[in-house]
C-alpha cells in the first residue's frame, strides 16, 4: 500500500520532501552558526575611549559634567564598535541581518533600552551614585543574552560586567570611576584582544 502511494505521488512527493529537508538543514545551520562579526578591534577602541573618559571624569567634581563625559564616551564607543563590526562583517562576507545577528541585536536591545530609561530617571532624581552599577549590570545583561548567539568570549565578558556591577552596587561612590574604567575600559580591552586574536579581528 505504501509502495503504491509513493509510486502514485511520484516525483512531486520526492520534490516536496527534498525541499522540506533542505529548508530544515538550512534553518538548523543558521541556528547553529555563531555570529562572528563582533569586532575585537572595535571593543579595544571602545576600551581606550572608556579609559580616557575615566581620566577626564575623575578630574571633575561636577556631577553633570561627569555624566556628560561618560555619555559622550558611550556614544563614541558605540559608534566605533558598530563601524568596526560592520567592517568585519563586510570583510568576512557575513550579513549583520543573518539569523544569529538579528537574535544578538534583539536580545541586546531590551537591557540597553532599560538602561537609557533608568539613566533619565536616576538623573532626574539626582541619584548619580547608582548610575555606574546600573550601567554595568544592564550592559552586562545585554552582552550576556545577546552574546549567546556570538562567540564564547562575548557572553563571558557580559558576566564579568554583571559581577563588577554587583560589586559597584554595594561598593559606594568611592569606587565609581575606578570600576567604570576597570569594566568599560579594562574588560573591553582584554576581551577585545581575545576576540581579535582568535576570531579574525
Amino acid at each position: 500500500m505504501r509502495a503504491k502511494d509513493a509510486t502514485s505521488n511520484g516525483p512531486i512527493a520526492l520534490d516536496r520532501r527534498a525541499i522540506d529537508n533542505l529548508r530544515f538543514i538550512r534553518e538548523t545551520m543558521e541556528r547553529a552558526v555563531a555570529f562572528t562579526a563582533v569586532s575585537g578591534w572595535g571593543l579595544i577602541l571602545t576600551g581606550v575611549v572608556a579609559c580616557v573618559a575615566g581620566v577626564l571624569a575623575a578630574r571633575t567634581d561636577d556631577r553633570r559634567a561627569w555624566l556628560e563625559v561618560w555619555l559622550g564616551a558611550a556614544a563614541i564607543g558605540f559608534s566605533v564598535s558598530a563601524l568596526a563590526m560592520w567592517r568585519k562583517a563586510r570583510r568576512s562576507q557575513t550579513s549583520l541581518l543573518s539569523k544569529p545577528g538579528r537574535k544578538l541585536m534583539i536580545n541586546f536591545s531590551p537591557p540597553i533600552s532599560a538602561a537609557v530609561l533608568l539613566t533619565a530617571a536616576l538623573v532626574r532624581s539626582e541619584q548619580f551614585d547608582l548610575l555606574p552599577a546600573m550601567w554595568m549590570l544592564l550592559y552586562g545583561a545585554g552582552v550576556t543574552t545577546g552574546g549567546a548567539f556570538s562567540v564564547r568570549p562575548v557572553p563571558l565578558m557580559g558576566v564579568c560586567f554583571m559581577l563588577m556591577g554587583a560589586f559597584a552596587l554595594f561598593g559606594g561612590s568611592a569606587w565609581r570611576d575606578g570600576l567604570m574604567v576597570a569594566s568599560f575600559g579594562g574588560l573591553h580591552l582584554v576581551f577585545g584582544f581575545l576576540i581579535a586574536r582568535k576570531y579574525g579581528g
